[in-house]
């Protein structure tokens, strides 16, 4: 028999914010007490249920093996010796709304009170303040707001809680309005049907839960808030959101230390991509490009180190959100720089392309006002060439998994099967331990078939598998994650009919189609396949013998069929996903345009425009006249050469379908214009604050002689507004002026 394969174990570790050097001493729960490692294991060739390698895992010895048994916690007498998980508990927004409201009372969370067992009883304890208080935000400021439309993303803080990894992942959230609102309803105010109860929903282990809570936040004597915040001092969502995700998962103690991956699988239900800089694709930049015009949120994590701020400027061991992608041209030729915000809010990146580098003068003047801004906000720019240096992991969570295959996919199948490791029934370990009982496994019969509409290869399908385990206590970090992983194997023809489980001596005689096996202690380990059209077995484990847990299996590809093999027959029923993002449709027509016009003008970008059958428009044709693609153009053709490169158009593309729904929603006479009290309307649902007089201006600018707006022209419009309001926030200093040269006034108005 040929080789089996080899098996990484990897220890994760978490995004680990600041930390008080009192606190160092004190061993995380979550944390095992060896250092940072990948061991390489060679599963022997001879591995076979006849040979045991006692205490040798490949060139994993019994030390190692030793120092991770210790980490185990005792069973507790009396206690069944299979844990299940513990699932939230079930509260009732409405009702609980509509009763508080009937008995005129404000709502008090019971299951999560206002108490310090809700804060936790570890480390955290330490860092709290003298006399804290838990209030209502109506008595923190006297007009509170739940979520702020007029006010743009990146407005939150962290606080005491070393949670930078599930704030890094709330922030990537708020680039997608659609899905935010899927988390956080915004139907939710401190005013109409106010009753001090919030709701907000979060995908827990393969549904979706909604969690309750009051609106008792903890302060200090000053009645500042001690967890996460807003910049701006009336908003509370931010607050709110986090104390839910606490109850979700025990406490706020239990939010300290985690992935940035976890996070935005809890926010979506999305499947994750992993991509280690250090050995990231030639086509990082490709893949990034897609994630950002896409429906996707993305994360990133440096390297651990000693020091908590290092010169450079970035902290270590800690999580930020990537808020965006922007290839620029230099006077040297052109650059991939990618932008980055730390949680906190504040300590920014120094190196190249930081606030205060040289570099942007190599920029046009536009394209420098538009891209750079001069704040300690915690968001900054670096080359794509430092941030493969200086990050170690690229999270990025897709709605639909075609981001690594680049099908532009319409439909999806998406499978998802619950399962358990049981002592002395299902619980084999994995083949390296050589014990001969890897086959007791769960094993899934996985039917992968081809699809006639994929552009791609019809012999290969992408696959993504993803293998999640459950905690079983309702505490998120007082139960060590397993080392978990799984091999694919695919069948032979003898075998593929069968219900039954596939025996040990298939396990001697056949390769894992993933020769190279990854164990990782973490919650989620999902791996992208290009498999042939055929019949696989899926079989995951932890890394040990004996250990238990239960699970959850994801399978998502253009068409399968999903099975547990022995016991339960019955075939395992799928979901279709289909990405209505208008945005994907096209993205493959635009790629093959550009490929033949690097850089469009006016007249193409008109012919553009013109010529797409706009799905919502379909009752009559739209028509943007060459003066409002010129106008177009000179917005957001930032360094002034008078064309649009594609990465230009994809942003004009992704505000032409925001606008157009926007748009929609506004006009609701279905004239196709909007009047200025439909104006005013659409220009707030689109978060945007402009004055009365302001909107009357662009509507005789804009609008025809009866003040009637086009979407053509809303579109003009639109753009201008958002692009000149962009150029006040990164150059005032104060939010109430801006200095200007006369050669950047003259840039910024003549020719926008």
């Amino acid at each position: 028999m040929g080789e089996q394969g080899k098996v990484s174990v990897v220890q994760a570790v978490g995004a680990d914010c600041y930390r008080n050097s009192s606190e160092e001493d004190t061993p995380h729960p979550r944390k095992l007490s060896i250092p940072s490692r990948t061991v390489q294991c060679e599963i022997p060739a001879e591995s076979s249920v006849e040979n045991n390698y006692p205490g040798v895992i490949g060139d994993i010895t019994m030390p190692f093996l030793l120092c991770l048994k210790k980490n185990k916690s005792p069973v507790p007498l009396g206690r069944s010796i299979f844990q299940k998980h513990t699932p939230p508990i079930q509260q009732n927004y409405q009702a609980l709304l509509e009763s508080c409201l009937k008995n005129k009372c404000l709502f008090i969370d019971d299951n999560f009170p206002a108490h310090i067992s809700s804060i936790g009883t570890g480390p955290l304890l330490k860092k709290l303040p003298r006399n804290l208080q838990w209030k209502r935000p109506h008595a923190l400021h006297k007009s509170p707001v739940f979520y702020a439309a007029n006010r743009k993303q990146l407005d939150l803080c962290q606080g005491l809680v070393e949670n930078c990894w599930f704030l890094a992942a709330l922030e990537a959230l708020t680039f997608h309005q659609d899905i935010l609102a899927a988390v956080v309803p915004q139907n939710q105010s401190f005013e109409r049907k106010y009753a001090g109860i919030f709701h907000f929903r979060f995908w827990h282990f393969g549904e979706w839960v909604d969690v309750v809570v009051d609106d008792l936040l903890p302060v200090n004597e000053a009645g500042e808030l001690v967890f996460v915040s807003s910049v701006y001092k009336n908003v509370f969502w931010g607050a709110l959101l986090e104390k839910a995700y606490a109850k979700l998962y025990g406490s706020y103690e239990d939010l300290q230390i985690g992935q940035v991956s976890e996070a935005l699988v809890d926010f979506t239900g999305g499947v994750n991509t992993r991509i280690k800089l250090a050995e990231a694709p030639p086509d990082l930049w490709g893949i990034l490009t897609r994630a950002t015009y896409s429906r996707s949120l993305m994360g990133c994590q440096t390297h651990l180190g000693t020091t908590k701020v290092l010169k450079n400027g970035l902290v270590a061991g800690h999580a930020y959100t990537v808020t965006g992608i922007r290839k620029v041209t230099c006077q040297y030729g052109p650059e991939n720089l990618v932008r980055l915000r730390n949680p906190w809010g504040k300590i920014e990146w120094k190196g190249d392309w930081s606030d205060s580098s040289y570099k942007w003068e190599l920029l046009s003047p536009k394209e420098k006002i538009l891209l750079r801004k001069k704040k300690e906000d915690g968001e900054f720019w670096m080359s794509l060439r430092d941030f493969r240096i200086h990050f170690v992991d690229l999270m990025i969570c897709k709605l639909t998994p075609d981001l690594m295959s680049q099908e532009d996919g319409k439909k999806w199948m998406y499978s998802l099967k619950s399962g358990r490791w049981v002592k002395g029934s299902t619980a084999g370990g994995s083949l390296g331990f050589c014990n001969g009982n890897f086959w007791m496994n769960p094993q899934y019969w996985l039917n992968v078939l081809p699809v006639e509409d994929s552009k791609k290869n019809l012999n290969s399908c992408n696959v993504v598998i993803s293998l999640m385990q459950k905690h079983s206590s309702k505490h998120r970090n007082r139960a060590p994650h397993l080392f978990i992983g799984f091999l694919l194997y695919k069948v032979d023809l003898q075998y593929q009919e069968s219900n039954r489980k596939l025996p040990p001596a298939f396990f001697t005689r056949h390769q894992p189609v993933n020769k190279h096996q990854v164990f990782l202690d973490e919650r989620e380990v999902t791996h992208d396949f290009h498999l042939e059209p055929g019949v696989y077995v899926i079989v995951p484990s932890t890394l040990e013998p004996q250990q238990e847990s239960e699970f959850i299996l994801r399978v998502f590809s253009r068409k399968h069929v999903l099975r547990e093999m022995g016991g339960n027959t019955s075939f395992i029923l799928s979901k279709e996903i289909v990405d209505r993002y208008e945005g994907k449709i096209w993205e493959d027509f635009f790629t093959r345009h550009f490929e033949q016009n690097p850089e469009i003008n006016a007249v193409q970008l008109q012919k553009i425009l013109n010529n797409i059958s706009w799905r919502n428009f379909q009752s009559f044709r739209l028509n943007f006249s060459l003066d409002s693609c010129q106008g177009i153009l000179a917005l957001l053709d930032l360094n002034a050469t008078g064309t649009l490169s594609i990465q230009e158009f994809r942003v004009l593309w992704k505000r032409l379908l925001f606008y157009l729904e926007v748009f929609q929603k506004g006009d609701t006479s279905r004239s196709g214009k909007l009047d200025l009290v439909e104006l005013h309307a659409a220009v707030q649902e689109t978060g945007i604050s402009l004055s009365n007089e302001v909107c009357n201006l662009m509507a005789i600018r804009y609008g025809d002689p009866d003040l009637q707006i086009s979407f053509e022209s809303f579109v003009c419009f639109m753009l201008r507004v958002e692009i000149m309001g962009e150029a006040f926030r990164n150059l005032t200093q104060d939010g109430k002026g801006i200095y200007l040269r006369e050669s950047e006034w003259m840039m910024m108005t003549l020719y926008s």
